[in-house]
């Protein structure tokens, strides 16, 4: 079976709204002409009145589509041309004589006097010409119509581009974040294994090994904004397990993960700035080392992620894009769902808490989120955790 073309279902759609409004212009006409006739003495019935408005009605809603289709093609906008100005008033002349020709055809001419149809003849159809005033004030308020239509249509285009370019802008920014997260941690890192070249190239071996680990794990998931906390946590455990070797037992790790946020999404590699500022400023600048405890937990319909180290020592200095990139990424993907901020406990604590609507999906970034069979990480020891 051919499918009917969309065009042609369009124009079918805007005659039955035409007819249907002006049919519905010609009930209450009707009416007012029946009582019109009533206060007169005269007598006929409605349905009559409706025969005759109703042609006049039909004539106006078979006009009606193509001055809309006019309109849409040249419309009157600024700034405002002569030449289409004088087109629609050439336009109101052909549709006075289009709308006497059609009432012509579709019904006799009605005398309202002797409240009688007449015989259709060349002198009735130039009579019915003599509403003229008529005929193109009913042209006038066509062209209004479409004139209205057609603004309110163009400025929910307009707005609905402004929202597309909004959202497209927002995506190429969050973009541009990762983009630039992921060369910020890479040098990092590799400014690490740089120091244990000439001294340990065993350990400086396998730090290399694990950064491809790490590095590969990044690009499994593409350009996927959300994944699972356990996915992001699997990293972190990577990231922490590469910083265990350099820095040994002067980093202690502690994790307190809640299994019912596990399968919770995050955004990716949005933990990896925090873990790193508390390695570089709490654990790497102590010549005693110091230790990290990594915590999640649902409060009141969010997922709340607390990452605590201890600050001692005096910190390096770093080119500072993690945390400010980490915010932007917030904002660009949660608004004012989101949040992120930093405190100072008692005994010399810092404590980063990430805060993010808990809301269950089993899509991320297009892909399906796998369900995790990892148990609950429960708070060790200040020993670190194996391989980490």
């Amino acid at each position: 079976m051919q499918r009917v073309p969309q065009k042609v279902i369009n124009v079918a759609w805007a005659y039955l709204w035409s007819i249907f409004f002006w049919m519905g212009l010609a009930s209450l006409g009707a009416g007012q002409d029946k009582v019109s006739q009533w206060e007169r003495g005269l007598h006929t019935s409605y349905w009559t009145a409706l025969l005759v408005d109703g042609v006049w009605a039909l004539s106006a809603a078979l006009l009606t589509p193509p001055a809309f289709a006019i309109v849409h093609r040249y419309p009157i906008t600024k700034p405002i041309r002569f030449t289409r100005i004088v087109g629609y008033v050439l336009g109101s002349v052909i549709y006075a004589v289009a709308s006497a020709c059609l009432r012509w055809i579709l019904l006799p001419p009605w005398n309202s006097l002797s409240l009688q149809f007449e015989r259709r003849s060349l002198h009735g159809l130039v009579a019915s010409l003599y509403i003229f005033a008529e005929l193109i004030w009913d042209y006038t308020i066509i062209i209004a119509g479409a004139h209205a239509y057609e603004y309110f249509k163009r400025a929910r285009e307009q707005e609905l581009e402004r929202a597309q370019l909004e959202q497209a802008l927002a995506a190429s920014e969050l973009q541009a974040l990762k983009i630039q997260l992921h060369p910020h941690f890479l040098f990092n890192t590799l400014q690490g294994i740089s120091a244990l070249i000439d001294t340990d190239k065993a350990r400086a071996k396998a730090m290399l090994l694990k950064v491809s680990s790490l590095l590969r794990g990044v690009l499994q998931y593409g350009n996927a904004d959300l994944i699972t906390l356990d996915e992001e946590l699997t990293f972190i455990e990577d990231y922490l397990s590469l910083q265990k070797m350099r820095l040994e037992n002067r980093l202690e790790l502690s994790w307190e993960i809640h299994a019912d946020t596990r399968q919770l999404p995050v955004p990716q590699l949005i933990m990896q700035p925090l873990v790193e500022n508390a390695i570089l400023h709490g654990v790497a600048c102590c010549r005693a080392g110091g230790w990290i405890r990594i915590t999640s937990r649902r409060v009141e319909g969010t997922l709340q992620i607390q990452i605590r180290n201890s600050v001692g020592g005096s910190a390096r200095g770093g080119i500072g894009l993690g945390l400010p990139n980490t915010k932007a990424r917030l904002r660009h993907l949660y608004g004012d769902e989101a949040d992120l901020s930093f405190d100072f406990g008692n005994d010399e604590v810092a404590i980063a808490t990430l805060t993010l609507p808990a809301f269950v999906s089993r899509q991320q970034g297009g892909r399906g989120v796998p369900v995790s069979g990892r148990e609950t990480a429960h708070v060790g020891s200040q020993d670190a955790r194996a391989d980490c």
